[in-house]
């Protein structure tokens, strides 16, 4: 079971289109050198129009223990934001059968990093397995997360996009 994130993790480092500029560590990413990194999410959906939430390691370096977009992950130095996306999906929810529809490019910033995030949703029915590197997750409906936001239960990055791009 992964207890730390790798902080040697080598990420690239983008310019505000997304053009890759240089690279650095995930230390020096999440460590207050506001290096603009990107990043990946993909907002689940089952066609009952609940949207699948991922719980957050205690472990974590960034908003441990809260309930977190279904997938958000790091682009590796030299990988496509396509081939993250899969990837991550992959590695986090156990799918690889799935049809990803874009739906916004970001800059997020917080006191510790500067993300631009590449945001995608899709709707899925079938199973979703959780890796080890989750302390698990389930659909939550509108209304479920609606009574939750502004509580501590969410990450800021997920309350910011579930009430910009999906209207929560």
């Amino acid at each position: 079971m992964k207890l730390a994130d790798n902080s040697s993790e080598l990420f690239p480092i983008v310019d505000a289109e997304g053009r890759v500029v240089g690279s650095a560590s995930r230390g020096e990413c999440h460590g207050g050198s506001m290096l603009l990194h990107p990043v990946v999410h993909l907002h689940l959906f089952n066609s009952q129009g609940e949207l699948y939430l991922q719980k957050r390691p205690a472990w974590k370096d960034i908003q441990p223990d809260r309930w977190d977009t279904a997938v958000g992950g790091h682009v590796d130095f030299g990988e496509s934001i396509e081939d993250a996306l899969r990837r991550e999906v992959r590695e986090e929810l156990g799918i690889a059968d799935f049809l990803p529809e874009r739906v916004a490019v970001y800059e997020f910033c917080s006191e510790r990093e500067r993300e631009l995030i590449h945001v995608y949703r899709c709707v899925y029915d079938a199973p979703v397995t959780p890796s080890a590197e989750l302390d698990g997750g389930r659909f939550w409906s509108f209304t479920e997360i609606r009574e939750n936001l502004g509580r501590g239960v969410f990450t800021p990055n997920f309350e910011a996009e579930a009430t910009r791009f999906f209207k929560i």
